[in-house]
This record gives structure tokens, sequence and C-alpha cells, in this order.
């Protein structure tokens, strides 16, 4: 090795005839240094870039405190663990079974130790639940509580016990099943929005309820069997009224239409008979006698239709001219 760093070498067997070959340890030492330096800013640039997918949020941490959330999309990211990235699924309806389990094959299995309850009558009932619940605040979800999942199964189920034993075995197993869904909801609901662990309840549904033995099982089933039943009577004669009402209606509007003919008719006639009185009354008024006169001969042609009527014309008596005048000749009778 010589004063400038290189050291120069002779293989074995030349004899110093040819010249030994020089190594730059300098040189060689900055080409590695290089080297290693664009492989850590390969390595670094392949950390800075994340993606956030559509049902999905990212919680982006900075030496460990949120900085930021981020949605769907690519994100760049401050290398090396400075900055880091938890994706959660907000986006995602997911499901609680409580009271039996859903195995891949789809299969139910009932699990005791939950559905078994005891109602507010002191009856044994067993009841299944599945809940539908959401990630609505990625960051009360991931840093508020250590497995927020297990918290909401567990007030979901306490919960439940809680209304299914203010209830009746009827309502239970009956027609309380959507009012307690709703209790059990509102009531979780309330505790979530106080403690804020970053779910939101979706949906409660009953999924099974029955009670324990056979014999009851078989009573509850005729029970529901006669409200079946009933509802398709009561559903049955609603159809035949409704069948039905348009001919009513329509038998109502003909008897309404002729009895109004029938009033306007009479009105009718009465304003004919006033004209007709008023007409008369006006040639009463102009002559009494004559109206007089032919008033009684037109009610005795009338009562009488086949008599003949003489009118006596005399002027005075003892004079010597014809007394009686043959009336059909004057209306024109034969």
């Amino acid at each position: 090795m010589d004063n400038n760093g290189t050291y120069s070498w002779t293989p074995n067997g030349d004899s110093g005839k040819k010249a030994g070959k020089k190594v730059n340890l300098k040189r060689l030492g900055k080409i590695v240094l290089a080297a290693a330096v664009v492989l850590a800013l390969l390595i670094g640039a392949g950390t800075c870039f994340y993606t956030v997918d559509d049902k999905q949020q990212g919680v982006v941490t900075t030496f460990g405190k949120v900085t930021n959330i981020t949605d769907a999309g690519v994100h760049f990211m401050l290398p090396f663990g400075i900055q880091q990235v938890k994706k959660v699924d907000v986006n995602v309806y997911q499901k609680i079974e409580l009271g039996y389990t859903t195995d891949p094959y789809g299969d139910y299995n009932v699990n005791g130790s939950e559905s078994t309850m005891i109602t507010g009558d002191y009856n044994i009932v067993n009841v299944d639940f599945f809940v539908e619940y959401k990630i609505s605040d990625p960051v009360q979800y991931l840093y508020s509580s250590n497995d927020p999942e297990l918290i909401l199964r567990n007030l979901i189920q306490s919960q439940v016990r809680n209304v299914v034993g203010s209830s009746t075995v009827d309502s239970v197993l009956t027609d309380g099943k959507e009012n307690i869904q709703m209790q059990v909801k509102d009531l979780v609901t309330k505790i979530l929005e106080e403690y804020n662990i970053g779910l939101t309840l979706v949906d409660v549904k009953i999924q099974d309820a029955e009670p324990p033995t056979q014999d009851v099982i078989e009573a509850f089933k005729a029970v529901e069997t006669a409200k079946q039943q009933a509802e398709t009577v009561v559903n049955d004669a609603k159809a035949y009224q409704n069948a039905k009402l348009p001919d009513a209606q329509a038998q109502a509007d003909k008897l309404t239409q002729n009895a109004e003919y029938l009033k306007q008719k009479r009105i009718n006639e009465a304003v004919e008979q006033v004209a007709m009185f008023q007409a008369m009354y006006a040639e009463y008024a102009r002559d009494p006698q004559i109206t007089r006169s032919r008033m009684y001969y037109e009610a005795i042609s009338e009562i009488l239709p086949g008599v003949k009527v003489y009118i006596n014309a005399s002027s005075g008596e003892g004079e010597d001219v014809q007394m009686l005048l043959p009336l059909e000749t004057i209306v024109g009778g034969n």
C-alpha cells in the first residue's frame, strides 16, 4: 500500500513480471455509501404512500399522536415510522349473534348460556338476537377502549335481559317482539352516546324466541296459528267489503238522484198550481160572476163527464124565450 491508499499485489507465480493490480479503497467506500443511501431512499419512498378503499378511513398518527383522518384514495405520509396509518372499516355493517352462532356452512348452533332468560312473570324462554352495528368514529374506536366489540356485546346482552325480564312471556313469544327490539335499541343507543366507544347500533332483531319445553312450544304455536287465521278472516271480510261497497254506493247515488228528481218535480207542480191559481184569481177579480159560473160548469164536467148540462139563458120571468141552452153545443160536445 502506498501513501495514496492504493494497495499493490502480485499474484503467485508471476515472479514480479506483471504489474500488480491496484485497488482504490476510498473510491470503493464512496460507492458502497452511495448505494446504501439510494437503497434507503427507495425503501423510504415505498413507505411514503398508502391507499384507503371506499369502505375505510385511515387514522394517521405522528409520533403516536392522531393528526389526521383520511378518506378513500392514495395519500402521502412521512416515512421511517414518523407517521403511521391504521385503516378502519367505517362503511361496513358488522354483526353480533346473541344466543346462537352460524358456522361458515350456514348451520345454526344454539348457545344456551346466552339465549336462556327469565321473563317478568317468572317464565323461562330462549331468545336469540341478531345485531347490526358499524364504526361511527374511527379514532374513538381505536383509542377510547381496549375491545369495543366485546363492550358492545356485553352491553347488548345486559339490556336484552333487562327488557325481557320486565316483559311477559306472551309478549316475548308472540306480539311483543317488535316493542322489545325497539326498547333494547333505544337503551343501548343512549349508553353508546354517553360513553362514545366509536360504535353505532344499526338494528336489533329477535332471531328466534321459544319456550324451553315442547308442550309449551306447541301451545304457543297453536296461539300463533289462531291469530293468523283471525287475521285471514278479517282480511277476507275487508276484501268483501271493498268489493260490495262500490255497488252499494252506486245504488245510494241512484236513490239520491231519484229523490232529487221527485223533489224537483213536486216543486215544479206546486209552482205551476200557484201560477194557475194566480191567473184564475186575476180572472175572478175582473168578473167574479162569470168566473164562478165557469168554474161550476167545469167542475160538473169533471165530476160527471157523461152528463148533459143545460144553461138557463132567460133574462127574466114571463118572457116567451127559450129558457135552456144545451151545454154541449157551447163547449163543443156531441
